[in-house]
């Protein structure tokens, strides 16, 4: 399960997760698919938390844990 997320420029988030594994998931080819379009709004997608163990937006569009470690670039550090 992630237990970090970080919004990044270009729409995309900083992820970590509890076995240490962390990376880049890039929400750009997601943008324009169904609820995921209000992401599109960067002042929404920097709302960004982890309230119950998935990454997830204050209207509910959210990534499932078992989406996010595999998709994600190789480990990095955020940069703002």
């Amino acid at each position: 399960m992630p237990w970090d997320v970080k919004p990044l420029p270009e729409y995309r988030l900083y992820v970590e997760i509890e076995d240490g594994r962390r990376g880049i998931f890039d929400m750009k080819p997601s943008l324009d698919r169904g609820v995921f379009r209000e992401l599109k709004d960067e002042r929404y997608f920097r709302r960004v938390g982890i309230p119950c163990g998935a990454v997830t937006w204050p209207h509910e569009q959210d990534i499932a844990p078992t989406a996010t470690p595999p998709a994600a670039s190789a480990p990095a550090a955020p940069a703002a």
